[in-house]
């Protein structure tokens, strides 16, 4: 039998819960055999694998590979638009040489036809082992705060419909963005019952719910996910906190102080789309410090435009237009899904005040959690090779995933 490759990287070593400083990650194959320092992988044996590695370059850390759970495209194209998988290969691609080794394909609001078309397109994607599930924004949300949403599209939550998508999802829906206040949502009988019994989450999102609603609904799917055995997670949660949803306002709370008290208690996951476009840096700081890292899913809500230059693009049904980075809707105000990458968000954290590990941490260990996956997401021995290696500036040298560079 021929023996497994083995490659030591250097660098400052980015792990769940510190820096390691001259730290060396070893990937023996597709796995992770050893996390350390440089004098710890030699008495652990790899001092062969450490002295044929480079040494590391001023500054260069080593990731883990991120998770992106909530991504709509890149590279010019779309999920939503994607009728074949060598179309949606594209923004796989993209993001992956970019440090997202696992990703969730969103699509957006669409008529059920082109649902049913496009969720069997990602299944077999997913099958594949490229992507990491399917997310469903939409299309039963508000209207009022449907964003980049067609509206056309949005319709009355449909528990059927919602159990026949799961089922040619194959297993792999992991998510469904829902408004909490819409009749067919909450019940014995709703969408986030159906939801639960067929593996996958609710994510709160494009809502107008009171306080009082969205307390009660959090209260029900908190108490359904203890209660089934096997869910997918025991938290749902929220589809880009702040975007897409009633600002809070001392005398009209909405949604949003809801949100926060439930993570706070670690009952539910709020996504932060932290690129300083969609919230200021310093908001994300603050959401960090009041709920904890281990309650917070960094994510792009990329689009086509993602790694593009300016110009016009497509977001499902509707047209979109890129001037400065900033993706909005042609003719339009509401901004239409990100431009980034992950690591591109990682960075504006970190530039906001969050703590590098705890922003890491956010971008892999807690969205792995929400995909019900303990072989990605960290740098630990035994887990998937799937590292990243940057410059000081988190800026993309080198990506591996299962032990195999991605072609930077």
């Amino acid at each position: 039998m021929t023996p497994e490759p083995v490659l030591a990287l250097r660098g400052r070593v980015v792990a769940p819960s510190t820096v390691i400083d001259d730290g060396v990650v070893v990937l023996q194959g597709e796995r992770i055999a050893f996390v350390g320092t440089r004098a710890d992988a030699a008495g652990a044996g790899w001092q062969e694998a450490v002295e044929a590695a480079a040494p590391a370059a001023e500054g260069a850390l080593v990731l883990p590979g991120l998770v992106d759970v909530h991504n709509h495209g890149g590279g010019g194209a779309s999920f939503p638009d994607a009728e074949d998988a060598a179309t949606a290969q594209v923004a796989i691609d993209e993001h992956r040489r970019h440090g997202t080794t696992s990703l969730v394909a969103s699509l957006v609001t669409a008529t059920p036809d082109v649902l049913r078309q496009r969720v069997q397109v990602l299944a077999d994607l997913a099958d594949a082992g490229e992507l990491a599930g399917i997310h469903f924004e939409g299309p039963f949300i508000s209207a009022e705060r449907c964003g980049a949403q067609n509206p056309a599209a949005i319709q009355e939550p449909d528990a059927a419909l919602t159990a026949e998508l799961l089922e040619l999802g194959r297993g792999h829906v992991v998510t469904m963005t829902l408004a909490p206040e819409a009749p067919g949502v909450r019940g014995t009988d709703g969408v986030v019952a159906a939801l639960v019994a067929g593996g996958a989450l609710p994510s709160f999102g494009h809502t107008v719910a009171t306080a009082a609603q969205t307390r009660a609904a959090l209260a029900e799917t908190v108490e359904l996910l203890a209660g089934t055995p096997g869910a997918r997670s025991a938290r749902a949660t929220v589809t880009h906190l702040f975007n897409g949803m009633n600002p809070m306002h001392h005398r009209a709370p909405g949604p949003i102080p809801e949100f926060l008290a439930a993570a706070s208690h670690g009952d539910l996951l709020v996504e932060l789309i932290d690129d300083g476009t969609h919230i200021d840096p310093e908001l994300g700081r603050a959401v960090f410090e009041l709920v904890g890292r281990d309650n917070v899913l960094l994510v792009t809500d990329a689009m086509a435009a993602a790694g593009m230059p300016d110009g016009s693009y497509q977001l499902g049904s509707l047209a979109v237009t890129v001037a400065d980075g900033v993706a909005r809707l042609t003719g339009g105000e509401s901004i239409a899904g990100g431009t980034a990458h992950l690591l591109d968000v990682v960075r504006s954290c970190v530039a906001g005040g969050v703590p590098l590990v705890d922003a890491v941490y956010a971008a892999s260990v807690t969205p792995a959690g929400v995909l019900g996956r303990t072989d990605i997401g960290a740098l630990e021995a035994g887990r998937r090779a799937d590292v990243v290696v940057t410059d000081a500036e988190l800026r993309p040298v080198r990506v591996l995933r299962g032990g195999i560079d991605q072609g930077r």
